[in-house]
């Protein structure tokens, strides 16, 4: 161990055995029960706070005026309004999980518009979400933030890590860390949705949009091809609406008000998902040593602080509870892993390093992973530091 270069993790999550996992039955029992519930009124309460905040934001928006020397006040409008407004994202997230409330048909009309309105394909992303729950870190099986494996076999893992590493070497630590920042941050949710980029083999190429031929139907059995139609229509209205408005008024509002924050929102959507279940020291697993509960204790807590923390509903630093419990809604969330990091503490990840330096370390560093056969396990590689022992 001692010739990988460790995160804030320092080799936790490689020292973690499948012994130190809880069981289901365990986990529940260190939480309070009122935590397991959500409350209507609660909810709706957290949901009017992001309504409130970014009626604010767009209220300052529209005194910012619509003209091109004005570019950089709306650069930086785009990154208060979308971060603010990623508060609407978490909501309809919780809405997917049923985690909003007792209330379902309130709970998918809520999800809905929400994620509509932010041009997310809701019943999709719940099926394809709810995948990647039941196989984080599953070297097969997972769904989003799949590595590509170093002489890998094309089926059970993903070819290409040695060219990888290769092209890392050739383009130098900073160059390739910029360029997997760009391709993960501006391209990387649109590259999910339509071609099912970073998920594992066994969905194949799926769009969130188009649940047959050409694409994979892997992802979509029985039910849910109709889903995600039903999905297209809340996406389309939205877009219409869009349309019709830049008619109307004009392309560059649109832009300034919408577009350039929404970019925002997706960006703080991978920021999420990849520093949730990507770090240079956290393996992913084969058939043989995975559970759902293994892979949900892979799943890392960050420092967000506070501001973020109350913007998002917590959903960065409560991560871990979430992956193991869907259900518990983010208001109950720390009090709920507060209690599993003390019962838990050797198999919980809380990895203190800020934001930026775990994104850099991740865009640098996890490039390909491989094989450590004794152990069940693929650990990250580098070409940027000696190589990695994987026996120990």
């Amino acid at each position: 161990m001692s010739d990988i270069k460790f995160s804030g993790l320092k080799g936790q999550a490689l020292a973690i055995k499948m012994s130190d996992i809880p069981s289901m039955k365990e986990f529940q029992s260190v939480i309070p029960n009122n935590c397991f519930k959500s409350q209507t009124i609660t909810s709706l309460g957290y949901l009017l706070q992001s309504i409130i905040i970014q009626a604010i934001v767009v209220a300052i928006g529209l005194t910012i005026p619509f003209s091109q020397r004005m570019i950089p006040i709306w650069i930086l409008y785009a990154l208060l309004s979308g971060t603010t407004a990623m508060g609407f994202w978490v909501i309809a997230h919780e809405c997917g999980h049923g985690a909003f409330s007792k209330n379902k048909t309130l709970e998918t009309i809520t999800g809905y518009l929400l994620h509509s309105l932010l041009l997310v394909p809701y019943f999709s992303w719940q099926r394809s979400h709810a995948v990647h729950h039941r196989f984080t870190n599953h070297i097969t099986n997972g769904e989003t933030h799949v590595p590509i494996v170093i002489d890998g076999n094309g089926i059970s893992e993903k070819v290409g890590g040695e060219k990888e590493l290769s092209f890392s070497s050739k383009l130098g630590k900073t160059k390739y860390g910029i360029l997997q920042l760009v391709l993960h941050l501006i391209f990387g949710w649109p590259a999910y949705l339509l071609s099912g980029s970073t998920g594992g083999l066994k969905y194949g190429t799926s769009n969130h949009f188009w649940p047959r031929k050409p694409f994979s139907k892997t992802l979509w059995p029985a039910v849910w091809a109709k889903k995600v139609w039903i999905s297209d229509i809340g996406v389309a209205a939205v877009i219409v609406g869009l349309i019709i408005f830049i008619i109307k008024h004009g392309l560059f509002p649109i832009i300034g008000m919408y577009v350039g924050p929404l970019l925002v929102v997706n960006c703080w959507l991978v920021i999420y998902t990849w520093l949730h279940h990507t770090d240079s020291d956290v393996p992913h697993l084969s058939n043989s040593e995975f559970s759902f509960m293994r892979g949900a204790f892979l799943s890392i807590d960050r420092p967000y602080g506070k501001i973020i923390n109350i913007l998002h509903h917590n959903i960065g630093s409560s991560h871990v509870v979430h992956h193991v419990c869907p259900t518990i809604p983010h208001y109950h969330a720390t009090k709920a892993t507060l209690a599993i990091r003390k019962a838990f503490d050797k198999a919980y990840l809380f990895n203190p390093d800020p934001i930026h330096k775990a994104l850099w370390n991740i865009a640098c560093n996890c490039i390909a992973v491989k094989s450590d056969v004794e152990e069940g396990r693929y650990i990250w590689q580098s070409s940027y530091k000696k190589k990695i022992k994987t026996t120990y």
